[in-house]
């Protein structure tokens, strides 16, 4: 091939799209939807150690995840080699999403990577985030404009002196600017700004809020006047992420605003239920002010072996009771049933029992209600009340792939004939993410979830070794006697075995343990 014949068909090679997304600042739910678009259609997400692990979520299993390092946890990567990651997912024609903490566009050196991907050729999209001083405004409460005290607002680069040698900012201007002065990466540098603002006429006295970790379950808000705050973050050893309000609307920050107030403020819990269902349990948590990290224990897969199942379905007609221990079950045999041409008349002449209310709730999904939920909503209870029936018939138990025999044995005992068949697989996890594992590593992980003796099994297993340092939520006695069996003792049980009763479980042990430190 000549070299003309070969600059033509590198000609032809389709570039992937780059995506700069903004993430928001620290709480995962500060990122738009646009954002959560392009990570569902990622090959790479390359991110900042800014960036909240819980969205990598969003992209595809199969993408590749490239963090791209922090000071405290060894190298960061470069500019040029973060252009190069870049530069070769693109030309490889992979979708790659850059995760910015913030907004890319403010302090996110986006003019750079951008400057880069125009140069190359390589189509670029910019989607906009929350930058940290919005978010740290709003979560705790700091009005950054007033009708009386300031009508304009600027973002202010602490960190000039460290990459510049010198400052191109009028401090004689900031000092007189009629408004709200808001300092990213001022930290470090907050002896020489302060002084310098009051050198040039600002005064000592004027009110300032630092937040420190905007958005993160170690949110700290303090509040000084300027004169105060380079001896306040010696003292109280403050390091950054931070963002300082600096103005007369600092005044109006409370001590306590509502993000901290929150009854879960500052707990991350790590809920391991499979992703299919983790989704109720997330959001209770989170509208509770949780952190919440998904990391599924178990995977909920099709049977490889449908015939079991398939001549049940064909032999409904046999049966008097139809009876379901989980919602996956109910999902995967309604969606068989459908599969096979059948619906739900099919079910015509059958009583239906399940397990509790969340499978009673996979039921109405198909236009269905439950004859029998037992009144403690476990699989021992579920077997004693069909065992109080006068009359007994063909069962046909429809439940995973594993599972504790309990009601199998027990059924079969009081007399039924019990046809047990697998609608789903349900798998182990053998690996934990790196994410996840840096998160325990660090001590960021305070609760871990257990919403089912299998999922209790499946947690002892894969976070066994970190299990000691933090505390487990159980859904029932039960499950709690498996977490007991292992050597680990939960420190909060619910006491309505559903997944709103997990959670009530740990606000109550949040709650008391808040007492007694008071």
């Amino acid at each position: 091939m000549t070299d003309q014949s070969k600059q033509k068909e590198s000609s032809k090679v389709r570039l992937g799209t780059v995506y700069l997304v903004g993430a928001g600042p620290g709480d995962p739910r500060l990122i738009t939807l646009w954002g959560i678009q392009c990570l569902q259609k990622a090959d790479v997400v390359i991110y900042d150690y800014l960036v909240d692990p819980a969205l990598l979520e969003y992209a595809p299993k199969k993408a590749r995840r490239i963090p791209l390092g922090h000071h405290s946890q060894g190298r960061v990567l470069s500019q040029d080699e973060i252009n190069q990651l870049i530069f070769t997912a693109a030309h490889q024609g992979q979708t790659v999403v850059r995760l910015k903490g913030g907004d890319p566009l403010i302090f996110g050196r986006f003019a750079e990577e951008a400057s880069f991907l125009r140069q190359q050729g390589i189509p670029t999209v910019i989607i906009p985030g929350i930058t940290a001083a919005l978010g740290a405004a709003s979560l705790a409460e700091i009005p950054l404009t007033h009708a009386d005290q300031a009508s304009a607002v600027a973002f202010v680069a602490g960190n000039e002196h460290s990459y510049k040698g010198e400052s191109h900012l009028d401090y004689e201007v900031l000092a007189r600017f009629p408004g709200t002065l808001i300092y990213y990466m001022g930290v470090r540098s907050a002896s020489e700004w302060t002084r310098q603002l009051i050198a040039h006429g600002k005064s000592a006295a004027t009110p300032v809020v630092l937040v420190r970790r905007c958005g993160w379950p170690d949110q700290q808000t303090f509040k000084m006047t300027l004169g105060e705050l380079p001896q306040l973050i010696a003292h109280a050893q403050i390091k950054p992420p931070a963002v300082i309000v600096v103005g007369e609307t600092a005044r109006e920050a409370p001590t306590e605003a509502w993000y901290v107030r929150q009854p879960l403020f500052g707990q991350c819990v790590l809920v391991t239920r499979a992703e299919e269902q983790a989704a109720e349990l997330r959001n209770l948590l989170e509208s509770l002010g949780a952190h919440v990290v998904v990391h599924p224990v178990i995977e909920i897969l099709p049977i490889s072996d449908w015939r079991p199942l398939d001549e049940a379905i064909s032999s409904l007609e046999s049966y008097e009771w139809l009876v379901f221990t989980s919602g996956n079950g109910v999902r995967f045999f309604m969606e068989r049933l459908f599969h096979l041409g059948g619906d739900a008349r099919r079910l015509r002449g059958l009583q239906i029992a399940v397990i509790g209310p969340g499978t009673a709730a996979a039921l109405r999904q198909f236009g269905l209600r439950a004859d029998l939920i037992p009144a403690q909503f476990c699989a021992e209870k579920l077997a004693e009340e069909l065992n109080r029936l006068p009359t007994r018939g063909r069962i046909l138990l429809v439940r995973a792939s594993r599972g504790r025999p309990v009601l199998l044995d027990e059924l079969r005992q009081g007399g039924w004939d019990v046809n047990q068949v697998a609608a789903y697989e349900s798998r182990d996890v053998k690996t934990i993410s790196p994410e996840v594992e840096r998160l325990f590593r660090d001590g960021r992980i305070h609760w871990i979830t257990a919403t089912s003796p299998s999922i209790a099994t499946a947690v002892v297993r894969l976070f066994g070794s970190y299990l000691p340092i933090v505390r487990i939520a159980s859904i029932s006695p039960i499950t709690s006697a498996v977490l007991r069996e292992h050597g680990f003792e939960p420190a909060a049980e619910a006491q309505t075995y559903t997944i709103p009763g997990v959670v009530d479980a740990i606000v109550e042990a949040v709650q008391r343990e808040r007492a007694d430190q008071h």
